[in-house]
């Protein structure tokens, strides 16, 4: 449990933010509200009795003030090109631990390349991509390995019953797609190539009983980024249904719903990975409800574990790189169904 301890979650009043403001408080850590919005800020702060900290990306001092004697920080505060640099600044200032929620490729290999070298040399803690995209499939993929120490392939397909994206999805993609213009990003031969062709259409079989769907191959999502951070793996490749693809890309597709008290969506998600090596293939799958709500529990495991010393490496690290991803995963019950497939064989 949390102990009391102080944690600041700098865009908790948005959707991804408030889930991890009542995962906090359910581990018995003290979420400190933090953001640019002051109106917002104080009305969730008065509504569930928590100590708001006005602050921005774009002033240096109200970040500091904002972290002033808090353990650590969770960045939630999309677009995570704009936020990820000042606050892992004002981390590293305050001697802290940073983590973060950042689903955007350039966001995260931004975090990587800037950081990596000065992080390890101050002994500091800076996890990206502590999420649904990037955290989860870095885990999966980490405990399909298991005792390989490198593979010829990865891949990670993503079953999502609908996509229904947040306001913060669709601002940091547009961020990402200017950023990256007419490319996309795939990650082959052990590098990053850059291609202006169509993703292509292709058919994942899923475990039982969902079995055979369509999917948008090459749909490179943060695990791409955090994966081949420390796994020897040349290919890693994402994948998503088809219709949650469609979903996110229609302009007019409506955010979120809430069904349930701990205001999750009625989404289902199935994240499916297999890594080869010669003839061999592992195989790892997780399933949930709510990409966004799961990222809570994500997330706040990671901070308990770097909080509490159970952490494998210093600087910035991946999810798999930094803790002992199946234990991990096993941590995260009820929160997600877990399934590690036997090791097969190809013919």
């Amino acid at each position: 449990m949390g102990s009391g301890q102080l944690v600041t979650v700098f865009g908790a009043y948005g959707h991804t933010g408030r889930f991890v403001v009542a995962e906090l408080a359910a581990r018995g850590f003290v979420p400190v509200l933090s953001g640019r919005n002051v109106r917002t800020l104080e009305e969730m702060a008065r509504e569930h009795g928590q100590e708001a900290r006005v602050a921005s990306a774009e002033d240096p001092a109200s970040l500091d003030r904002a972290l002033a004697g808090t353990a650590a920080v969770i960045n939630c505060a999309g677009p995570f090109a704009s936020t990820t640099g000042p606050v892992v600044e004002a981390a590293l200032r305050a001697g802290i631990p940073y983590l973060d929620v950042a689903a955007e490729l350039e966001a995260n290999l931004d975090t990587f390349a800037r950081y990596r070298e000065r992080a390890r040399d101050a002994g500091a803690v800076i996890v990206p991509a502590m999420a649904f995209f990037g955290g989860l499939g870095d885990l999966l993929t980490t405990t399909a390995m298991g005792d390989w120490t490198e593979a010829d392939e990865a891949h990670i397909a993503y079953a999502l019953s609908d996509w229904h994206p947040t306001a913060g999805t669709r601002l940091s993609g547009a961020v990402s797609r200017e950023r990256r213009g007419a490319h996309r990003l795939r990650w082959t031969g052990g590098q990053w190539e850059r291609r202006t062709d169509a993703a292509p259409t292709l058919e994942w079989t899923f475990p039982e009983p969902m079995g055979p769907r369509p999917v948008i191959g090459e749909f490179t999502m943060a695990d791409v980024v955090t994966v081949p951070q420390h796994l020897c793996i040349p290919e890693v490749t994402t994948y998503m249904s088809a219709e949650a693809a469609r979903d996110v890309a229609a302009p007019h597709t409506p955010a979120p719903t809430a069904i349930d008290e701990r205001g999750r969506s009625n989404q289902t998600f199935l994240v499916d990975v297999v890594v080869r090596s010669g003839g061999a293939e592992r195989r790892a799958t997780a399933g949930g409800q709510d990409i966004y709500a799961v990222t809570a529990p994500l997330v706040t495991e990671a901070l308990a574990r770097v909080l509490t010393g159970r952490t494998k490496t210093v600087g910035v690290a991946s999810a798999g790189e930094i803790f002992d991803a199946p234990d991990f995963l096993q941590a995260l019950d009820p929160h997600i169904t877990l399934d590690l497939h036997p090791q097969k064989q190809n013919a």
